[in-house]
């Protein structure tokens, strides 16, 4: 669904009534989730609105692949509206997040979706970096407002490390990165924002957050903003390893537990900003990070090898805001973003990767090698090995029961090769 045309206007129709015209608006940085039903959800990111203008916005969207339609379940059908935050803990259908862009998002093993944090707009209409963490409830269609503060660039309270506090919590930021563990905790990890003493810049504190007590833990990284990355020997986790601070990485949640963590714009071994395309993973029980493929330094490019081999050398390049997936088999999956090519080149990016962490190999499945191609869309609706996603970055994606991944919007090149905000759904089957 959506346009092979970029820069595209929502059409919201009817709220909560499906209809085969309706289509969100071209957009970058949204929240998505998949609910038990098998139906995917979209909020917010920095998109065009019912009336064609472009900023934040907070509506949310239901797809269903079963009809292949769209509804507009709730939030604002313009740009740049403020939150309603009603009272602490209590749900109510008025309440509703204000108009956002990089937000982090979670489903629990009840079904509730989780938002937090991104840059846009809290209480009052005051701009800036947020740090408030929200409820939905696909049952009810009402929001919750958790924890965090209802204003915008709120420094982080970290406390003792290790220690959960009613008084702890993340500062505002955007571009961070989540997980949800195999025991309901949620996980928070660097992004672009406020530091302990009320810096902004990339971070690399990791935080857990306990839906139980509604409490937050500084669980590792540091608590002020700038930090280099600390790679140690590949493949050994150490408590000394710690990933640089970081925006816009690619992150996922293995069946055994495990937090991966790959890439960004952020800071490599020798505290130099750029593309990174470090793979991390860190265990919970230990508390250990181990860095396992990828470069210890900034603005590498990527080993491609042969497409559909995978192999112990290759390797994605340098990147943020990758799409990213995760399959029946624990394989991770990993899409486009804006970074290196093979060639070291900067640009947007439409290649698709897997990394089997049984194997602990790359395997390049499609895309091009090389920045900023085309989409080819072929016949809506119909599949075939021509058709292609254009290069992009900062779109979301879903999986359904049967593996199949999908891809939405983001900021990248349409089917004639221009730039600008995507709305396109795309479905992949390997």
């Amino acid at each position: 669904s959506g346009s092979n045309t970029v820069n595209q206007t929502g059409t919201y129709g009817t709220r909560g009534t499906a209809a085969a015209a309706n289509i969100p608006g071209a957009r970058e940085q949204a929240a998505a989730w998949s609910d038990a039903s098998g139906k995917f959800w979209l909020f917010g990111g920095y998109a065009f609105d019912a009336a064609g203008y472009r900023g934040h916005i907070n509506d949310l969207w239901k797809y269903d692949p079963a009809t292949g339609q769209w509804t507009w379940i709730s939030g604002g059908n313009l740009v740049n509206q403020a939150g309603v935050y009603g009272t602490l803990g209590v749900p109510s259908p008025s309440n509703v997040p204000g108009a956002r862009m990089g937000a982090v998002s979670w489903v629990d093993p009840q079904g509730l979706f989780w938002l937090f944090g991104g840059i846009g707009y809290a209480e009052g209409g005051a701009y800036g970096n947020l740090n408030d963490l929200w409820r939905f409830d696909p049952a009810t269609l009402e929001w919750t407002w958790v924890s965090g503060d209802p204003t915008v660039n709120m420094p982080g309270t970290y406390g003792t490390k290790g220690a959960a506090d009613p008084a702890n919590g993340p500062g505002a930021r955007t571009g961070a990165v989540s997980w949800l563990d195999t025991t309901g905790l949620l996980w928070l990890f660097g992004g672009s924002g406020y530091d302990s003493a009320g810096d902004k810049g990339w971070l690399n504190d990791l935080w857990k957050y306990d839906p139980a007590d509604s409490q937050w833990t500084w669980v590792s990284g540091g608590q002020t903003e700038g930090q280099p990355g600390v790679y140690g020997t590949k493949e050994t986790p150490d408590p000394a390893n710690i990933p640089g601070g970081r925006y816009a990485a690619a992150a996922w949640s293995a069946q055994n537990g495990f937090l991966w963590l790959l890439g960004g714009d952020g800071l490599d071994s020798a505290g130099d900003r750029g593309d990174l395309n470090d793979l991390w993973k860190y265990d919970p029980a230990t508390n250990q990070w181990a860095w396992f493929t990828g470069n210890d330094i900034r603005n590498s490019s990527g080993v491609y090898g042969t497409q559909d081999i995978a192999s112990a050398s290759n390797y994605p390049g340098g990147r943020f805001g990758a799409a990213r997936w995760l399959d029946s088999d624990g394989r991770l999956w990993l899409a486009g973003g804006c970074g290196r090519d093979s060639t070291a080149l900067r640009g947007w990016l439409n290649d698709v990767w897997i990394f089997d962490p049984a194997t602990e190999q790359w395997n390049w499945v499609s895309g091009s090698n090389i920045g900023s191609p085309y989409g080819v869309y072929g016949t809506l609706g119909t599949a075939a090995t021509t058709n292609v996603s254009g290069a992009r970055y900062h779109a979301v994606s879903w999986i359904d029961s049967q593996d199949k991944i999908w891809l939405f919007g983001g900021y990248g090149t349409d089917s004639v090769a221009k730039g600008g905000w995507l709305n396109d759904l795309w479905n992949f089957i390997l």
